[in-house]
Order: C-alpha cells, then sequence, then structure tokens
C-alpha cells in the first residue's frame, strides 16, 4: 500500500460535538441514547443530534438546505477542520482535492416532509421541493465540495452501513491512481422516518438502549451522526498527521439482502486483507472496534468471525452503545472513535452490557482499558453483504 495519512478530522454524534466532546464522552463512558421521539415515532431509543433544526446553511447555498446537510455543515465547521482543507487546497489546487462521503439515507427526510405537503388532487410535489440538491445520493459530496471551495472529483458511496468506510478504500485507490492528490472522506446520515419505521418493520429495535454483544440484546439504536478526515499521502507536506490508514479489505457475501452470512466468511476475508495489505499479523492489533450493532444475528457473525481471524486475545468492544447506529455515517465515525483511542491509549468497552453472550469466544470488553494499542481494525458491514475492514494506526 502507498502511505496515507490522516491530516485532520472532525466528528459529531448525540455523543458530542467535535472531538474533544467525543473523547470526553468515551472516556467518561456517557451515552447519548435517548427515548425515541422523532418523526412521531416513539420505538426504541435514538441517538440524536442536537441543534439541527436551529442550524442554517450559508446563503448561497440554501438549495442545498436539509437535515443531512445541515448535520454536514455543522460538522464541517468544528475541529479547524475548514482552515485545515484551506491550507491543503492552497498547497495542491482546488482541483486536486476530491471529496468522498457515504451515506445511506442522504436527505430523505425532505421528501417525507414534502410529501406530507403534496397536492393530493394531483399528486404533486411541492413547487419548492428539490430533490437534487437534497434527497440526491451526490447531494452530499456536492454541499461538502462547494462549503470546502473544492472541485476536484466527487462520489458518493451508498453501501448501506459500509458507506463512509467504503469510502477510505475509494479514496486510496483514486489517491494511487493519480487522480487526485488528497481526499475529504466523510460521511453524514441523518434521522428519518424511513430508518426508523423501516428497522421497526424488521423488528431490529431494541426496546431499550440498544447493548451490542449482550447475552440479552434485541437490536439497534437508530442514532444519527457525521464525520470528515483529510487523507493524503504521508510525507507530501510538512503537516503532523494524526494517523496512518495502513490497511483495507472489502468483500461480498451475497448471501441475503438483509442477514449476515453467518459462517461470517465475507467478514473473515476482509479483515485478513486488511491485516495482509498493512503487513500486519492478528498479534499487531491491539484493539477492534466491532460493528457490534446489537442485533442476534450480526454479532453472533462477528464474534465468530473475529474468533477465527484473532483467537481470543485481541480485546473487542462496539461502540455503537454511545452514538446508535449511524448507518451510512458509523464508518467514519468510528475510525475517528479508532484515533482518539489511539491518542488516549484507552480502549472503549462496551455500554449496557451486563452479561456477554456465553456463546462468544473472542475478547469482548465490557470497561474501558488502558492499553494504548498502536493499531487498530475497525469493521462495517451492511445490508446485501458488503463487508469492509480499515486497519488505523498510530501517528
Amino acid at each position: 500500500m502507498i502511505p496515507l495519512v490522516v491530516t485532520a478530522g472532525t466528528v459529531r454524534s448525540a455523543i458530542g460535538a467535535g472531538l474533544a466532546e467525543t473523547r470526553e464522552s468515551l472516556l467518561d463512558r456517557r451515552s447519548g441514547l435517548t427515548p425515541c421521539d422523532f418523526a412521531g415515532v416513539k420505538t426504541g431509543y435514538m441517538g440524536r443530534v442536537a441543534g439541527i433544526e436551529q442550524h442554517s446553511l450559508p446563503s448561497e447555498l440554501l438549495s442545498f438546505d436539509c437535515r443531512n446537510n445541515r448535520l454536514a455543515d455543522m460538522t464541517l465547521q468544528q475541529d479547524g477542520f475548514i482552515d485545515a482543507v484551506a491550507d491543503a487546497r492552497a498547497f495542491y489546487g482546488a482541483s486536486r482535492i476530491a471529496v468522498i462521503t457515504g451515506t445511506s439515507t442522504s436527505g430523505i427526510l425532505s421528501s417525507e416532509e414534502a410529501y406530507a405537503r403534496r397536492n393530493i388532487a394531483s399528486g404533486t410535489m411541492p413547487a419548492d421541493f428539490q430533490e437534487e440538491y437534497t434527497q440526491d445520493l451526490f447531494s452530499l459530496p456536492r454541499y461538502v465540495a462547494a462549503a470546502l471551495g473544492l472541485t476536484g472529483p466527487l462520489l458518493t458511496v451508498s453501501n448501506a452501513c459500509a458507506s463512509s468506510s467504503r469510502a477510505f478504500i475509494d479514496a486510496w485507490h483514486w489517491i494511487a491512481a493519480g487522480l487526485c492528490d488528497a481526499v475529504v472522506v466523510g460521511g453524514a446520515d441523518s434521522l428519518c422516518g424511513m430508518t426508523l419505521r423501516g428497522f421497526a418493520s424488521l423488528s431490529l429495535i431494541a426496546s431499550g438502549p440498544t447493548r451490542p454483544c449482550d447475552a440479552m440484546r434485541d437490536g439497534i439504536s437508530v442514532g444519527e451522526g457525521a464525520g470528515f478526515v483529510l487523507l493524503e499521502r504521508a510525507c507530501a507536506r510538512s503537516i503532523s498527521p494524526m494517523a496512518r490508514m495502513m490497511g483495507f479489505g472489502v468483500s461480498s457475501d451475497g448471501y441475503h439482502m438483509s442477514s449476515p452470512d453467518p459462517a461470517g466468511r465475507g467478514a473473515m476475508a476482509a479483515m485478513t486483507q486488511a491485516l495482509n495489505r498493512a503487513s500486519l499479523t492478528p498479534r499487531d492489533i491491539g484493539y477492534i472496534n466491532l460493528h457490534g450493532t446489537g442485533t442476534l444475528t450480526n454479532d453472533a457473525m462477528e464474534d465468530g468471525a473475529v474468533f477465527k481471524v484473532f483467537g481470543d486475545g485481541t480485546p473487542c468492544s462496539s461502540t455503537k452503545g454511545w452514538t446508535g447506529h449511524t448507518l451510512g455515517a458509523s464508518g467514519i465515525i468510528e475510525v475517528l472513535f479508532a484515533i482518539q483511542t489511539l491518542e488516549t491509549g484507552v480502549l472503549p468497552g462496551c455500554l449496557n452490557v451486563q452479561t456477554v453472550d456465553p456463546a462468544f469466544r473472542s475478547q469482548i470488553i465490557t470497561a474501558n482499558e488502558n492499553t494504548a494499542p498502536r493499531a487498530i481494525l475497525s469493521n462495517a458491514f451492511g445490508f446485501g453483504g458488503t463487508n469492509c475492514s480499515l486497519v488505523i494506526g498510530a501517528a
């Protein structure tokens, strides 16, 4: 692999706005999950980001106004990220920085709200509804590029819950191919009726806060969030990186639209590829951030796959007890959690777990541990059998 580094980053979710608040919540084991009361849905718990309704986009970009782009804009404005991208833009040129983002729902809430205002007699949508700027899956990278003053190539990845993890892989290929010199990699997914009601219809919503890996786990808590990093070649600029992108693996099960392959073959392939590309062995990984959704089948599959590749010697946990499942944004958010873990040396043990599933064989941790890992593997698995594993290393 060509060496790539993360030189800037920012994240926002139910547990905080920016890297500092996120770090505090992880260290203090403070969950952001609350009883769901969004869009008339009162099933289970959710991870809601405060302040989106009151946030305004810049006047010149108001055509993009929707919950998802507001969330993205709020996130871009944190942690000096805009200034960091401006410095990179001055160095590389605006046309040499790409934007690759992951999302699964984009601005579909805007369509839901517009549909409620439709003309019943004619069936036409309101005249002020602009789908191409809101619900369209390409809305997010277009907005991010416009907000950051970038003119390089753009891409949306909509790979369900692996979307923003897959964005890292496409970014690596683009830089390696010479299409660009740096990439703003990220993702955003926001709450909407479709996901809340959709997962409820599949009987996948937990009755209380989600509890991944627990013996009595009963489903997910849907969350929202966003995150972005600036990814570029190592040593291209004289700047101290936050972390290194060391390896990646990707596979597709083709097993079932919404259930993982119980044998975990695709998950094992993705993790093994990531290790091989990073030139690491399983013993070199100090922590695994599990996809860990809190459903019976996902957690069991992942435990089995992790055990077959790593045995029981590598600490593992899921961080979805903090944020809920942020769907297409979960990959980027959890990469930034991994970077926080590399910086603090503190592994975040699963929240809300009373008893780890006795059938599990990997090393599930349920309390924070001080171990100072040097390399972390982060998993993301999506509907349709998409599997992505990323290896993130200390700077």
